[in-house]
């Protein structure tokens, strides 16, 4: 495998860490060794202004293809709640005013489901190759559940303690790494990706 990627090198364009290390370890169980921003210097953060999941996944790609020449895998990534029109959406990580505030972000969303009786949520991911020369790629993921007020869990990060796995009766968080990417949003998508790269080659 390796070459649909010019010089067999994947960078993975991301600025959160917990997302990074999520991205990295999926990949590289499927095969992929990847290049992270650390280690070349690269500083992935990029406005993320884009309505949809696929916009910034492809900013963030190409954004990183364009600084470095290595052809680039972003993803964007949020949760969607089916009783609040779909919201936070693209602004999950920054739902309550500041990014990366995960107890602000989780308070807001328990506050404007708690007179809800629609429940479901659903984690969507995007993500995006930016390959030089060519039009950038996307590949979508959607894993559902149900949400809950009170925090079950230590693993994950984010919305992951307050989403419930309703046949499996744990949350993400409770979830192993190894059966979280299994189902997970994030795990379909770069499984796309995978078959994509493998076909290409």
């Amino acid at each position: 495998m390796g070459s649909a990627l010019p010089g067999g090198k994947l960078l993975v364009a991301s600025a959160n860490k917990k997302k990074l290390d999520e991205l990295r370890e999926i990949l590289e169980q499927l095969g992929i060794a990847v290049v992270v921003p650390a280690a070349i210097g690269y500083d992935p953060e990029v406005d993320e202004d884009g309505d949809t999941f696929a916009a910034n996944a492809i900013k963030k790609a190409v954004a990183g293809l364009a600084a470095t020449g290595l052809p680039t895998l972003a993803d964007d990534s949020g949760i969607e709640a089916r009783a609040l029109g779909g919201r936070p959406g693209v602004h999950s990580a920054r739902y309550a005013g500041q990014h990366g505030d995960d107890d602000a972000n989780n308070r807001k969303l328990i506050e404007e489901l708690a007179d809800q009786a629609d429940k479901h949520v659903q984690y969507r991911c995007v993500v995006a190759l930016a390959l030089p020369g060519k039009a950038p790629l996307t590949w979508e993921g959607i894993f559902a559940g149900q949400h809950i007020a009170t925090p079950r869990g230590a693993g994950g990060f984010g919305y992951d303690p307050y989403v419930l796995v309703p046949e499996l009766g744990r949350t993400v968080a409770e979830l192993s790494a190894a059966d979280k990417h299994a189902r997970s949003h994030r795990g379909q998508a770069l499984r796309q990706f995978v078959a994509w790269l493998r076909a290409a080659d």
